[in-house]
């Protein structure tokens, strides 16, 4: 039985020495200390033994079994940290990199985007105004009487604030026209001004949220007419939409301007000749018109010398027009639908 030890101790240390692989070295260590293994098939011959023999066998066998497995465990050590250092290696540290997935911006902000660079070509300045304002600056000095509609806390976010003495409560801005008054106080005419912000009202539907973004466009100086309004609208309108798109104007009423239009563009579907999207070849835009005398002398401007011309369209209805988009909801835009948001 000692010989037969010293032969299995023998192949053994011989096969691990010769081994390549962890695989090789996991079926030499079940072919020598495995439960099946020969080291404990030979052990199990034990009991064959007489009883003085019994214990210097098993102290042998355990030697052996002590020394297979460290050799077993070194040499798997060994082929690791060779393995280790054919992958660094092999490793171009000119190769790029492995980036990790990338987002884009959200629709809303590529259009903001692109609504900015049509307008900055025509020399127009982008600008930014409190999107948290005074009553005054959003609604007294924009000829809105006391008693408007506008002004009551169903249809506007008033926040819980002392009232200022001289421009009166807070609140959060319905339009962004506070942006007209502040840039008439504050620069030196002529003016041409584009200011986008969001802005908020208490309405929650398909076509409204309580949370939105609008883009204004002002321009005050000597001689503004209708003309350049339509010019200007006429600009947007085949720059964002298309060449062969078209606009009109309507007349409406609005508290700040006089007088005051609803802007239509022809229809992207049917190109104006009436269809079950437009009905009448025309599809609802924004609003516009010339600035109001009394908006022009609430920042100390003459009307009698000076004039100018606004206008107002959501940045998510101008989105929401665009042909081949299929957004049946406004509200689709703030959800947190990867499927959807993926697409732009």
């Amino acid at each position: 039985m000692e010989e037969e030890l010293l032969r299995i101790k023998n192949n053994a240390i011989s096969l691990i020495l010769e081994a390549k692989s962890k695989q090789e070295l996991n079926e030499i260590k079940l072919q020598f200390v495995g439960r099946s293994g020969e080291l404990t098939k030979i052990f199990k011959e034990i009991t064959k033994l007489s009883p003085d023999k019994k214990a210097e066998v098993g102290k042998k066998i355990n030697e052996t079994k002590q020394i297979v497995e460290n050799l077993i465990n070194q040499t798997e050590a060994k082929l690791g940290e060779k393995a280790r250092q054919r992958v660094a290696h092999n490793i171009d540290v000119t190769d790029p990199a492995v980036l990790p997935p990338l987002g884009h911006l959200h629709p809303v902000t590529q259009v903001i985007e692109e609504i900015t660079n049509i307008f900055e070509r025509i020399g127009f300045t982008r600008e930014r105004y409190p999107e948290i304002d005074f009553d005054w600056f959003a609604f007294e000095a924009l000829n809105f009487p006391q008693d408007h509609p506008a002004r009551d806390d169903w249809e506007t976010f008033f926040i819980r604030q002392q009232p200022d003495p001289k421009h009166g409560p807070v609140v959060l801005i319905p339009h962004t026209s506070n942006g007209q008054i502040r840039e008439m106080l504050n620069k030196e005419l002529p003016i041409k001004m584009l200011n986008i912000a969001k802005t908020y009202r208490r309405q929650s539907d398909v076509s409204h949220a309580a949370m939105f973004h609008q883009f204004e466009t002002l321009v005050v100086g000597k001689n503004i007419s209708i003309v350049h309004l339509k010019g200007t609208l006429d600009y947007f309108v085949k720059s964002y939409f298309g060449a062969d798109r078209k606009t009109r104007i309507r007349p409406y009423h609005f508290q700040f301007t006089e007088p005051s239009f609803e802007v239509d563009i022809s229809c992207g579907v049917c190109d104006g000749k009436g269809c079950k999207l437009c009905k009448a070849g025309w599809l609802e835009l924004g609003g516009a018109g010339m600035v109001h005398p009394n908006v022009l002398k609430a920042c100390n401007i003459d009307p009698n010398e000076y004039s100018g011309f606004a206008s107002g369209f959501g940045v998510e209805r101008v989105l929401m027009m665009r042909e081949g988009l299929q957004i049946d909801d406004l509200r689709t835009l703030y959800g947190n639908k990867l499927e959807f948001l993926e697409q732009f």
